[in-house]
């Protein structure tokens, strides 16, 4: 088993995910986006950073490239895709999920810790949590603040595909808890594959122990074909 991590130019978030992997004991190599996807990936994270600068907007450009065609072929066929930060703008703007994220509420870069709330555990990503568990993760994005029409948000929910959303400790969802402006407070969602989701924290950057904290740890294990309770 590999995760395929793609880096393009402007990724700072791919030797993250590839030691924050391996410390779980899950292969995973960085693959360079020109390379394009190897047939034995049994996975791919697309991860943070600032692919091509963010020009035009923030993922739009490495969406374009050919290796996202393999991507999305993969995701259809089941193989599971997680998107992270950039990596989760570059999922949207790739109609790898729906929506997308713009720029903060406050129009400035933030990076801090936050809490998000588990909304669904029907997804490899969270079914080693119980609904309704508080996490707290590290953010750091400037477009961050995720968006969808009415009849898009609708679906979502209605198909119980919000991932994640922003909370205060007690895992209640409340303006001041979401530190970008994201329409009620989202943080993640599910892309029509349930194995496919992108989210805007970053889980890879609190699964290393000396890192203070690792609650991240059990959305990387949805890499691994048998869950594992954390």
């Amino acid at each position: 088993m590999t995760v395929a991590v793609i880096q393009f130019g402007g990724s700072n978030c791919d030797r993250d995910s590839v030691r924050a992997l391996s410390h779980l004991g899950i292969d995973a190599d960085r693959v360079w986006y020109e390379d394009g996807l190897p047939e034995d990936a049994t996975g791919v994270m697309l991860p943070g950073g600032f692919s091509y600068g963010d020009y035009l907007r923030a993922g739009a450009m490495a969406a374009r490239t050919p290796i996202i065609d393999e991507v999305r072929e993969a995701a259809s066929d089941g193989v599971p895709v997680l998107g992270v930060c950039n990596g989760a703008q570059i999922g949207c703007e790739a109609g790898l999920t729906p929506g997308a994220f713009t720029v903060n509420r406050s129009a400035r870069f933030q990076c801090e810790r936050v809490h998000v709330r588990v909304e669904t555990t029907d997804s490899p990503w969270t079914r080693r949590y119980d609904e309704g568990r508080v996490l707290e993760l590290p953010i750091a994005h400037g477009e961050g603040r995720f968006e969808a029409s009415d009849d898009t948000y609708e679906r979502l929910v209605d198909e119980d595909r919000i991932l994640l959303r922003y909370c205060d400790a007690e895992g209640a969802v409340t303006d001041d808890a979401n530190p970008n402006g994201s329409r009620d407070n989202v943080a993640g969602v599910v892309g029509e594959q349930r194995t496919t989701t992108v989210m805007m924290p970053h889980p890879e950057r609190a699964t290393l122990p000396d890192l203070d904290g690792t609650d991240g740890t059990g959305i990387l294990r949805g890499f691994e074909a048998t869950p594992v309770t954390v």
